[in-house]
């Protein structure tokens, strides 16, 4: 208390102000300098993240839970590659998972190549080798990450009766989506019988 009266911050209040705990959020925000390379992956984030929330039915819960997975996991790895900035590896996440759910899908790069959906993060990584001359270790890092996101929502459920360890948790799924609508217990009175009601009277000869 005297440490506060005196102006001094708690050690709580010093950790919330003083420790820039908002660039968890703001590393993904931030793609290197302007280049081809950079609107290569700001275009990839935004179409990519379009087409996978609507494979997803427009779920919110399941693509948000998707989104939240592959930022932990790039934060959690980051100090393994000295990777200050995320926002590629995000982007190359992302794109790996569509590719790999769409294999029949043609595309093609600068009017040059003609590839299939799951070729394009390779194509990727060797667009950047050929850009920067160095290997791509933040678009390899998004493939892992995408990679495990694909294997147990796509491959590992068929294989275990229908188990999907990375799907969201209820608790989740009910801050997007509300509490589901319970069953309804009204019955047609038109189906009843008549209990209350006399019916004609039985003529016994």
């Amino acid at each position: 208390m005297d440490q506060a009266m005196d102006g001094a911050r708690l050690p709580v209040e010093a950790w919330f102000w003083e420790t820039p705990y908002w660039r968890l959020v703001t590393s993904f925000l931030y793609f290197g300098p302007f280049s081809i390379n950079l609107l290569f992956h700001i275009y990839f984030l935004q179409r990519y993240s379009r087409l996978l929330e609507e494979s997803s039915g427009r779920s919110a819960a399941h693509f948000s839970w998707l989104l939240l997975y592959a930022m932990v996991s790039l934060i959690a790895l980051s100090p393994l590659v000295s990777l200050p900035f995320l926002g590629h590896p995000l982007s190359s996440t992302l794109v790996y998972i569509w590719s790999r759910r769409n294999p029949d899908t043609q595309l093609g790069f600068l009017g040059i190549l003609v590839f299939t959906a799951p070729y394009l993060p390779w194509v990727l990584m060797g667009f950047s080798l050929v850009m920067h001359g160095t290997v791509p270790k933040d678009e390899i890092m998004g493939v892992i990450i995408g990679h495990i996101w694909y294997f147990f929502s796509d491959v590992y459920p068929p294989l275990h009766n229908g188990s999907r360890p990375l799907d969201p948790p209820g608790w989740w799924r009910r801050l997007f989506e509300g509490r589901p609508a319970q069953p309804t217990t009204d019955v047609d009175d038109s189906m009843m019988p008549d209990v209350g009601r006399e019916g004609p009277a039985l003529e016994v000869r």
